[in-house]
């Protein structure tokens, strides 16, 4: 453990100069943009009818992308689309819980980026930092996905697509899955009461149903704080991933995309997220996790954190 005099120095949060700029645009076309048949058939080519068959396998389920997709995942912490408030304490609008860069590559396993929430970003004419997480309550998707592209530096018109996914649409996907089978690292227990919201959980391995996948992935506690959370997390996108690898599994997942219709937001199409599906799916290799590392809080309860000096590591590190 570091002593005080130990402290590295205090560093500022970064600038980010692009936002606003690219922001305009985005909110021009909306956040509901759908991409027209001719960019979309560069990406995902038309499927040949006379190869597709119900195999059960996940090329089965469309024609996988010929090149990398790059979406961006927000979990946030209202219960269903539209809500006025989160349904969470402290209670607001509603923030991202949850952001994920997620790279889908037909030819590499799936690389998960995990961008901290609490991490402290400073916008162009913004006097005081505010947290990472706080920005869709802010600017909504547009605003978050710009922020996420300078920060890690991706390319011109990154990311490809985003998904919107409440808690509601989580407890949906994991019910339709049929629950996950997953280890919680500890016994998890929380009430607020202000909220009607309980968490009540065992550890060690047992099957989850959608309610109790979101309790443990919501869950927080003092001594691993965000950084727990978003090990819980990874844990919970690891048995989602093998769940819907089983070959009776994935003959039912264009039934589920249709159904998470009007749970989730988002601009793939159904062909686009079944491509995507059949790409993340069908490789055997197991999901590459990665996260921006954090400095060290300058003090306890520090609510913002800084990247360490290293922090902005190569976005998708070579296999």
């Amino acid at each position: 453990m570091a002593s005080r005099g130990d402290t590295p120095p205090r560093q500022r949060p970064p600038l980010l100069r692009r936002p606003w700029r690219r922001l305009s645009q985005l909110l021009a076309v909306g956040a509901g943009l759908v991409v027209g048949g001719g960019l979309l058939a560069l990406v995902w080519p038309a499927a040949d009818r006379a190869s597709r068959d119900s195999d059960g396998t996940a090329v089965s389920l469309g024609p996988l992308p010929n090149r990398p997709i790059t979406l961006l995942v927000i979990g946030t912490d209202a219960d269903r689309l539209g809500a006025s408030g989160n349904g969470a304490a402290p209670r607001g609008p509603a923030n991202s819980d949850v952001l994920l860069l997620v790279r889908v590559d037909p030819r590499q396993p799936l690389q998960v980026l995990n961008l901290p929430t609490e991490l402290a970003v400073q916008l162009p004419g913004q006097k005081a930092p505010q947290a990472l997480g706080a920005l869709y309550r802010r600017g909504g998707v547009a605003l978050t996905a710009d922020v996420a592209a300078e920060l890690v530096g991706l390319g011109k018109g990154q990311p490809d697509r985003y998904l919107l996914l409440t808690r509601g649409a989580l407890r949906q996907l994991v019910d339709a899955a049929g629950g996950l089978e997953l280890s919680p690292d500890r016994t998890m227990r929380y009430e607020d009461k202000a909220q009607k919201y309980k968490i009540d959980l065992q550890g060690g391995l047992q099957l989850l149903n959608g309610a109790q996948v979101e309790q443990m992935v919501r869950f927080r506690d003092p001594a691993s704080g965000e950084a727990g959370r978003r090990q819980r997390q990874q844990q919970a996108i690891g048995g989602l991933t093998q769940q819907l690898r089983q070959p009776g599994q994935l003959s039912r997942l264009p039934e589920l995309v249709n159904k998470l219709h009007g749970s989730i937001e988002t601009n793939l199409t159904d062909t686009e997220a079944l491509a995507l599906l059949a790409a993340s799916l069908g490789p055997t290799k197991p999901i590459r996790f990665a996260s921006l590392s954090l400095a060290p809080p300058s003090k306890p309860d520090q609510p913002l954190r800084q990247l360490t000096r290293d922090g902005v590591m190569p976005l998708w590190p070579a296999p």
